[in-house]
């Protein structure tokens, strides 16, 4: 019984660093689809295919990077500053590559995949390196 009791010693940690994850996660999200000029989530309630790639690739590039700084911080307090990292650089890369290609919001809009898939390949190639850059 003693070993149950001992497995949710940390539990309390958890709930700590699962509750400023979730609550990083909300403020990546809100500031994410004030940052591009399309709706992504009526886009992807129509069924837009390019918006759904978009999107899901920029959440998985943050939330990589994300669990890299709960796995390697010294604290919950060291884990919400690279938190904080991670959603500046992938707000970072959607600017960079809307600079690089003018029209991509207009194309996700538009359905168009491609970009859409293109966009959310390279948040997630991001999020990987950024993620493997806290490794340190």
């Amino acid at each position: 019984m003693g070993h149950v009791l001992a497995s949710f010693s940390g539990f309390d940690d958890f709930l700590a660093y699962f509750a400023v994850s979730l609550a990083l996660l909300v403020g990546y999200v809100a500031i994410y689809v004030r940052v591009t000029p399309h709706r992504e989530f009526e886009l992807i309630r129509e069924g837009n295919l390019a918006a759904a790639f978009s999107l899901s690739g920029s959440l998985l590039g943050f939330i990589v990077p994300l669990a890299s700084a709960i796995e390697y911080s010294v604290g919950l307090v060291d884990m919400a500053i690279w938190g904080a990292i991670a959603l500046v650089v992938q707000i970072s890369a959607f600017v960079v590559v809307k600079l690089l290609i003018p029209t991509l919001t207009e194309d996700i809009a538009a359905g168009k995949q491609a970009q859409g898939f293109f966009l959310g390949a390279l948040s997630l190639g991001v999020g990987l390196l950024n993620a493997a850059c806290m490794t340190y």
